[in-house]
């Protein structure tokens, strides 16, 4: 079983997988934002493990940030935005969130995915 959050960042400069990407978990927990995990996209430009599979979700705001400027940077290439935090809430606990990230060096989009 995979994590109850994951992702899955798309290089749409190159029409391919984003590896390589840092990516940090948060949630705001009393104004205040806690890691609950890291993880880097594999070759498929994906990160299954951000929280382990018997992790219970709680209701709230997240915020999953990714390092976009080393990711370009690895690339030869200089983007836009040094980073990309998506910010979303979770109020359905039985359902399994995927969070993909559409990126390039001057823009990105996202989605909740499935």
């Amino acid at each position: 079983m995979k994590s109850p959050i994951t992702t899955h960042v798309l290089d749409t400069s190159l029409g391919k997988p984003a590896s390589g990407v840092a990516a940090i978990l948060e949630r705001l927990e009393a104004g205040v934002w806690c890691v609950l995990g890291k993880g880097v996209t594999d070759a498929d430009g994906r990160i299954t493990d951000l929280l382990p599979p018997e992790h219970t979700l709680q209701s709230g705001t997240y915020r999953l940030t990714f390092a976009t400027s080393e990711y370009f940077r690895a690339c030869g290439v200089t983007g836009f935005y040094p980073s990309v935090p998506i910010v979303f809430e979770i109020h359905d606990l039985s359902q399994h969130y995927h969070v993909p990230l559409l990126v390039n060096p001057f823009g990105y989009s996202t989605y909740r995915g499935s």
